[in-house]
């Protein structure tokens, strides 16, 4: 399929933002707008959400903090591994 450049002109920040957000999703920034503008054809609307959690300061200190108090009141509930690897097998299983 031929292909089309397209010039769009974003806040810089928001392209440096955009980047990487997209990056850590495993897409590069054409990609993305690929993907949005199919998805967008496909839905005919504004297509699904591909989000990343991003708390803020406080709230990530507030959820850390009740994870450690948890944690320490019931110990019982929560199982613990000797690795990431042990972990992900039992997740996914032994793949």
């Amino acid at each position: 399929m031929p292909k089309s450049s397209t010039n769009l002109s974003i806040d810089s920040d928001l392209k440096k933002a955009s980047i990487e957000l997209f990056s850590d999703l495993g897409l590069d920034l054409s990609s993305a707008v690929t993907l949005f503008l199919k998805q967008s054809l496909r839905v005919q609307g504004l297509p699904f959400a591909v989000t990343r959690f991003n708390p803020n300061a406080e709230t990530a200190a507030a959820m850390n903090e009740y994870v450690y108090f948890e944690m320490k009141a019931h110990p019982e509930k929560y199982k613990r591994y000797s690795s990431f690897k042990d972990t992900m097998n039992e997740v996914l299983g032994d793949a």
